[in-house]
């Protein structure tokens, strides 16, 4: 069936997520006009797409600045869901979604497009897992909404950075031999994000009487076992040995998993959740408008040699931690001067350092992630897990980039908040704290025209629990912030850290894989 391929004014909800910031460039590159709304534009200012697009303030449960975000919007994409922000997340989704169409109504939107997931056939409603129960009726009041909505539905996305991907791999790579739960011989029929993205950008162009849910999938229907199996293969790993038991809950088996990938296991918990139902498509009707052409879609073992070649090239453009974390402190940072409140404690190290400011900078930009952190390894060990046992995201999300960092990346249990390139570092916590935590580093030239690094941690505390907290772990202090201090000063005058550092990782990482998968090399705009 022909399609409009008009120029359409696209408004994309979610860019600072997966989906949304590989979403973005694919529409621009169709020649359609973006309009991004984010409650922190900021976030979006470091996409290499950023320029090309308009960025708004704003929020799906707010009306008053989802009013002006629309106006002028030919196609309206619903890319964010409350998953992880409470007991009570499906009335946030519920509330969102309706306030989502009632604005798009109002502004004469032409079509509404959600991504959606698939859920399973002969289910009753209440038998579903809260993600997939919120996921089916956000899609529903979509549908009920008297703006043409496409509902896409998808089960598990196969890409580099998502967490559907990163929790088989890590899974996979970690144990030669499992003990897992009895959803691994639940049928799935797993898509590749570039296809999603296909999916999603023909959409846009829809006739306008068109009003209805696709299944959307690869042409390969697995159990996760067979995922895994066909992983180590892809990968290059020796067979692995997996051993079913019935005993591991979908909560047991989120903490498991949340163990041993960077993966928490409160994102663990709904994808395992909703691997319990078999999830495959009951039609593909979806080829009548977005035509499929020759191996399209993706194999799975395509989608996982390319998703492979993305990680192993550091070419991963978004990852399933791009996205803020639910809950996660927003207050301005305080030093900021309309900041004000209470007590700030502060720990400010500073260090000469033999070497040009370039230099310094390239270890400050390479922290984190497999560089570590230039201290006790031990320590920051230690407070990783514990936060993971706290139900935090721990030290292990690593960096979207080896070398690289942009405001609104994930670093371990940090987020970049700020980033002035050959200047200032400063990441916000993400870690479970009573308090507010920011930690900053600096590149500078002092009066003697040297160059210094200077680093400083802030922590407002929430309660006498948070001022206890602070003067428990003030006596390691030294230890930690002082031997990051001397050691970031010392990498960076032996020339030692930050980006050779990486490349030095990268390498061994690629003399680690057994082989290669061959495979055409993926366009620069996709997966």
């Amino acid at each position: 069936m022909a399609t409009d391929r008009r120029r359409l004014h696209c408004l994309v909800t979610g860019a600072s997520g997966y989906i949304g910031g590989r979403l973005v460039p694919e529409l621009l590159q169709e020649g359609h006009s973006v309009r991004c709304l984010a409650r922190s534009p900021g976030k979006l200012r470091d996409h290499p797409w950023a320029s090309h697009a308009e960025t708004v303030r704003g929020d799906v449960t707010d009306p008053e600045s989802l009013a002006p975000a629309m106006r002028g919007i030919d196609v309206a994409y619903y890319l964010v869901h409350a998953l992880g922000s409470g007991s009570r997340f499906e009335d946030t989704d519920r509330a969102a979604a309706r306030t989502f169409a009632e604005q798009a109504r109002a502004a004469g939107v032409r079509r509404i497009v959600y991504l959606g997931g698939l859920t399973p056939r002969d289910v009753p409603e209440e038998s579903l897992s809260p993600h997939l129960r919120s996921r089916a009726e956000v899609g529903k009041i979509f549908l009920d909404s008297p703006v043409p909505a496409t509902v896409l539905r998808a089960a598990v996305v196969i890409g580099s950075g998502s967490a559907s991907f990163e929790m088989l791999r890590y899974l996979t790579e970690r144990l030669p031999v499992m003990v897992t739960p009895s959803w691994v011989h639940t049928r799935t029929q797993p898509i590749g994000v570039r296809d999603v993205l296909r999916y999603l950008v023909g959409s846009a162009t829809m006739p306008d009487d068109v009003d209805r849910a696709f299944d959307i999938g690869g042409p390969d229907v697995l159990t996760y076992r067979d995922m895994m199996l066909r992983y180590a293969a892809v990968a290059g790993l020796p067979r692995r040995f997996i051993v079913p038991v019935p005993v591991l809950t979908p909560r047991l088996s989120s903490h498991w998993v949340g163990l041993v990938t960077p993966v928490p296991a409160s994102l663990a918990r709904p994808l395992t959740e909703s691997l319990r139902h078999e999830v495959v498509c009951g039609e593909h009707d979806i080829a009548r408008y977005v035509p499929d052409t020759p191996g399209r879609p993706l194999p799975f073992d395509e989608a996982l040699a390319l998703a492979l070649r993305r990680v192993r090239e550091a070419q991963v453009s978004t990852r399933w931690s791009s996205a803020s974390v639910p809950g996660a402190p927003s207050d301005p940072l305080p030093t900021d001067p309309d900041w004000a409140g209470g007590s700030l404690y502060q720990d400010e190290r500073h260090r000469p350092v033999e070497a040009s400011r370039a230099a310094l900078w390239r270890v400050v930009e390479g922290i984190g992630g497999d560089n570590g952190w230039y201290s006790s390894p031990l320590a920051w060990a230690v407070r990783g897990w514990l936060d993971r046992f706290a139900g935090g995201v721990g030290l292990r999300r690593g960096r979207r980039d080896t070398e690289r960092l942009r405001v609104g990346d994930s670093l371990d249990f940090w987020r970049v908040e700020e980033i002035e390139p050959g200047h200032l570092l400063r990441l916000r916590a993400e870690m479970r704290l009573p308090g507010l935590a920011w930690l900053e580093m600096y590149a500078e030239t002092d009066e003697q025209g040297r160059t210094r690094y200077r680093q400083r941690a802030l922590f407002h505390p929430r309660g006498l629990l948070g001022h206890a907290y602070w003067w428990s772990v003030a006596p390691f202090h030294s230890v930690v912030f002082g031997g990051m201090a001397r050691n970031i000063a010392r990498a960076a005058s032996e020339g030692t850290g930050g980006r050779r550092s990486a490349s030095r990782i990268r390498r061994a990482r690629e003399r680690r894989s057994v082989r290669e998968p061959r495979t055409e090399p993926a366009p620069p705009h996709q997966e």
